[in-house]
């Protein structure tokens, strides 16, 4: 299975009628594997942000998460495995894998909760499988 097809249809898939705004898995070292067509790009800063929270917990929290020049606030993530972020009616949420960091951004209607389990989900399964 190729990775955009892990983006294509385990990221940007329905959930309840819902569907993530944009999606990406990335290599730690910020390296494209797979992306939806709307996913911002990043800067190497805000990889590195990315990269600090996961070692140092809430090293994000005093500025905020920034994807692509937008501003996330940190919301309630789980230290050194997902940072989630809220900005209006979505947010982001980014796990943690063994190589890599799966995104995916979401808007109303979508809820957090719909997010946090697709892209947890997938992230959990790369953990399990290694990568």
């Amino acid at each position: 299975m190729s990775w955009q097809s892990y983006v294509d249809d385990h990221l940007m898939c329905d959930v309840e009628g819902n569907h993530l705004t944009s999606a990406a898995i990335l290599g730690q070292d910020g390296s494209v594997w797979a992306q939806s067509e709307k996913f911002p790009q990043l800067k190497p800063a805000e990889i590195e942000g990315i990269k600090k929270d996961f070692e140092e917990p809430g090293h994000l929290a005093p500025t905020g998460l920034f994807l692509g020049g937008e501003k996330y606030m940190v919301v309630q993530g789980e230290g050194g495995a997902v940072i989630r972020g809220k900005k209006g009616p979505g947010g982001v949420t980014i796990k943690k894998t063994n190589q890599a960091f799966v995104f995916g951004i979401y808007d109303e209607p979508m809820t957090g909760g719909q997010c946090n389990l697709v892209v947890e989900r997938l992230g959990d399964y790369l953990i399990e499988s290694e990568l």
